[in-house]
């Protein structure tokens, strides 16, 4: 359990830091016998700062009931 609040507090930290991602895709506009046109394009996926907020409350609640045992 409380390796799972860590990772949730290290994803949500770098989640509010870098706020989404982006990715290229190659795509083949059209080929003319051995010759081909090809474009990249580049798509951007944003991470709310919200989810950011709940992996990190998640992950501090996660090490706060990790922490505790049974008796």
């Amino acid at each position: 359990m409380k390796l799972a609040g860590i990772v949730l507090i290290i994803i949500g930290v770098l989640a509010l830091v870098y706020q989404g991602f982006t990715y290229k895709t190659t795509e083949k506009d059209a080929q003319l016998g051995p010759i081909e046109i090809q474009y990249q394009e580049t798509h951007s996926v944003p991470i709310p700062p919200v989810v950011a907020g709940i992996c990190i409350v998640g992950g501090v609640l996660a090490l706060a009931l990790g922490g505790r045992s049974n008796l």
